[in-house]
């Protein structure tokens, strides 16, 4: 009996000791893990704190950064920042001068023009493609503007006009952005031609209305699903097409008989195939009033208008002709002019 009871009592001594033994293990590894926990908490209240002060750091950067760029952006504006633009081809006109050249293109169907690039900015293969689009818009520079050189070389001399004449309201101001004129701040003019051909470096243009030597800056395909804006609104006396239409062109012997002469020197280098079609690009061009404002509006006794002949320059050769008060144009003569500048301003 007191052998049992005592190895009852060693086996509850033993009971007893494991369950101490396991709940110190458990103390001290709940201990272990609650230290780890503490830890735990610790790096990600760190690490927190680390992203939200970088997140801070970011967010200054990027205020710092605005703030740089609208200084810069500020003080460019001031200091007239230039973007130079090097032309990348010429064209070559059948409009030798300003003064009778379109005031929009495709008005003169005849008139031809060939855009040449210069091969060292343009390559042949930059062409690939563009002959399978009918039209091509163009920029280029208004490089005969009188005050081009001032403009651009010392803009805080150039006093620029807000306001220019429209001839279609017969000298009327209108502000400088509602008008195509080519006096801008920024000198740089938009057409619109018909590709005809592509021929290596070179396109060949037709309804042009750019003067003979205009540098261009770039050209695109035209997209008629993009650039043609059906509904678009424009001012009424934007709508009246007949305003500066003349009543009629005819033609006098004397040009008939200079044309022939005339012709066989310069048609190894026209546009134009022939005398005849010559003769009606000069009817296209002239089937609108081209003369200036001050030349229309230029008082004149009604006895000596029907006098007064005017000239124009097409293909190098100078066209007179003379406009009744009626606005019916009779072309009077063709010949060599002596220099372009003797007959730019008639």
């Amino acid at each position: 009996m007191s052998y049992t009871t005592a190895a009852l009592a060693f086996t509850l001594t033993l009971v007893s000791v494991s369950a101490t033994v396991s709940l110190y293990r458990w103390k001290r590894e709940r201990e272990d893990l609650e230290h780890r926990l503490n830890e735990l908490d610790k790096s990600l209240g760190s690490a927190t704190e680390k992203s939200a002060s970088e997140r801070r750091g970011r967010v200054k950067a990027q205020q710092a950064l605005r703030e740089a760029l609208a200084h810069s952006e500020s003080r460019d504006l001031h200091n007239n920042t230039i973007y130079p633009m090097r032309p990348i081809g010429t064209i070559q006109s059948c409009f030798s001068t300003r003064n009778g050249t379109p005031r929009q293109p495709l008005l003169v169907s005849l008139a031809r023009a060939c855009l040449k690039f210069d091969p060292a900015l343009v390559p042949p293969a930059s062409l690939e493609g563009l002959g399978e689009y009918s039209h091509c818009w163009i920029l280029y520079v208004f490089h005969l503007n009188t005050d081009i050189e001032k403009l651009w070389r010392k803009p805080s001399q150039s006093k620029l006009k807000a306001k220019v004449r429209v001839p279609r309201l017969n000298g009327e101001r209108k502000g400088v952005f509602a008008t195509r004129s080519p006096h801008r701040p920024c000198p740089i003019g938009l057409t619109v031609a018909k590709v005809e051909e592509i021929q290596n470096n070179k396109v060949l243009l037709s309804g042009v209305d750019l003067v003979d030597g205009t540098p261009v800056l770039d050209i695109k395909p035209y997209l008629p699903y993009s650039d043609s804006i059906q509904g678009a609104s424009v001012p009424n006396w934007v709508q009246e097409d007949c305003l500066l239409a003349v009543a009629s062109v005819s033609f006098s012997d004397t040009f008939s008989s200079s044309i022939t002469t005339c012709w066989k020197l310069i048609e190894k280098k026209s546009l134009y195939g022939s005398a005849d079609e010559f003769k009606s690009l000069i009817s296209q061009v002239l089937s609108w009033d081209i003369r200036s404002m001050s030349q229309r509006n230029k008082p004149q006794d009604t006895s000596d208008a029907d006098s007064i002949v005017y000239h124009l320059i097409l293909e190098g050769l100078d066209v007179s002709y003379m406009i009744d008060n009626e606005s019916n144009i009779l072309v009077q003569d063709v010949s060599l002019p002596n220099s372009l500048e003797d007959v730019a301003g008639t």
